[in-house]
């Protein structure tokens, strides 16, 4: 399922106004000393926010998935917006995980596998990255990609999922796509860069699930 469009509002930019992608309203900010900004969920959202002042807007509270604009504009310094993002969610650990890739650059989803019965969420970011990297190599593409989990980086690189779950019928799913990733990095180099993504200062990733 494709992530919902924004909007998102230049109150300071270099031409103020609302516009549909990240990518035309980054246009406007980037280099603009003290630019105002902020996205939103439909246009309507965008056009009653525009009518009011940034700091009256700035007021609401922002929710929990959302960048704050210090994250934003962390993000406009030092995130490669010419790469994958993934990610995974879980219901229960173990549980129904799910997991995607999402392109930076407009926040397309790229791919999407599961739910899968009976698995972690570490898993699900083991395998996403696994997607990614694979998925990149067919294309001949060296992007990098960004990933919020350290341990799932972790296995990568080491090319083992280390999980504790056990197998079982249930999971058997899951576990075959464990195996097939592993035997992947085995017999495969990739140049892309894996990229700790700083959910700290740039928000949460934008392949997130939202269910947090």
């Amino acid at each position: 399922m494709a992530k919902k469009q924004k909007f998102y509002v230049v109150w300071k930019g270099k031409k103020p106004g609302i516009y549909e992608s990240w990518d035309d309203c980054k246009a406007q900010i980037t280099g603009f000393k003290g630019a105002q900004y902020k996205s939103f969920s439909s246009f309507e959202e965008a056009k009653k926010a525009y009518n009011k002042s940034y700091h009256e807007v700035k007021e609401t509270k922002t929710p929990k998935n959302e960048p704050t604009l210090e994250q934003l504009e962390n993000r406009v310094k030092y995130v490669d917006f010419n790469a994958i993002a993934v990610d995974a969610a879980s219901s229960g650990n173990p549980g129904k995980v799910e997991y995607r890739g999402v392109n930076l650059k407009n926040n397309q989803q790229i791919f999407h596998q599961g739910p899968f019965e009976q698995g972690t969420n570490n898993i699900g970011e083991f395998l996403a990255l696994v997607h990614a990297l694979a998925l990149l190599q067919t294309k001949k593409s060296n992007k990098s990609v960004y990933s919020d989990s350290k341990i799932a980086i972790g296995w990568v690189y080491k090319k083992k999922c280390n999980t504790k779950l056990e197998a079982t019928p249930k999971n058997k799913a899951i576990f075959e796509l464990v195996t097939r990733a592993e035997n992947w990095l085995k017999t495969n180099r990739f140049p892309n860069k894996i990229i700790k993504w700083d959910t700290k200062n740039w928000g949460e990733i934008p392949a997130d699930f939202g269910r947090k």
